[in-house]
């Protein structure tokens, strides 16, 4: 059988937002029992099935790859995440609905990732202002995914859930929430795993096939 041809894609976002649970249940449809955190990076792989129905369908490899999340504004911290980001074909940033500071963090995340975060210690996100012609340009897909959904009263989703919107019209992303203790957030059929989906299927086309609709030629 011929290898697949794969794709990366980064988990970013803060520490305890819930990162590897995340990557556990999209790759292994399984809740993860004991989440540790992830120092440096881990990698996880997803099947994906791109254009799935169609005539174009083709099975690819994602790989997930999930970034320790710790904050620090120093270069030396920077530089060793750094190494994780080369190469990248798509971005998830994942944050924490129950904590505000985490979704702020996700512009400084990914800046950060895309290299336009020049200045270390610049502040990205200024009372609640934020600039969006720094992702003017932007080609790498983003989605992003809030967590712990299951932690918020209902009488309160409506207004968190009104807070955290904003995100997606910033990043010109889809946006998903879940808790990552439920698969049933994230099944087959249902309007979260199609955003999945067609987030994945912009990733392979982006790395794999030109706008005009034809495969690019790439050599290992």
């Amino acid at each position: 059988m011929a290898a697949l041809d794969r794709v990366k894609v980064l988990v970013l976002g803060d520490s305890g937002v819930g990162k590897s649970s995340l990557v556990h249940l999209l790759c292994q449809n399984q809740v993860l029992g004991n989440p540790s955190w992830t120092v440096g990076c881990s990698v996880d792989v997803r099947i994906h099935d791109y254009k799935e129905g169609t005539p174009e369908e083709k099975t690819y490899y994602i790989e997930l790859w999930d970034v320790g999340g710790s904050v620090g504004s120093a270069t030396s911290v920077k530089s060793t995440r750094a190494v994780f980001y080369n190469l990248l074909n798509g971005i998830i940033l994942v944050h924490d609905l129950t904590n505000k500071k985490s979704s702020q963090n996700l512009y400084r995340w990914s800046l950060e990732a895309l290299n336009r975060d020049v200045a270390p210690t610049g502040v990205l996100v200024t009372n609640g202002d934020y600039d969006r012609e720094q992702f003017a340009d932007n080609q790498i897909p983003l989605l992003v995914i809030g967590t712990k959904l299951d932690q918020i009263p209902e009488t309160k989703r409506n207004e968190v859930l009104t807070r955290t919107a904003f995100l997606a019209e910033d990043f010109n992303a889809e946006e998903i929430n879940l808790d990552c203790t439920n698969p049933r957030y994230l099944a087959a059929g249902s309007s979260n795993a199609v955003k999945l989906s067609r987030f994945f299927d912009k990733v392979i086309e982006k790395r794999y096939f030109l706008r005009d609709g034809s495969q690019v030629c790439h050599f290992s």
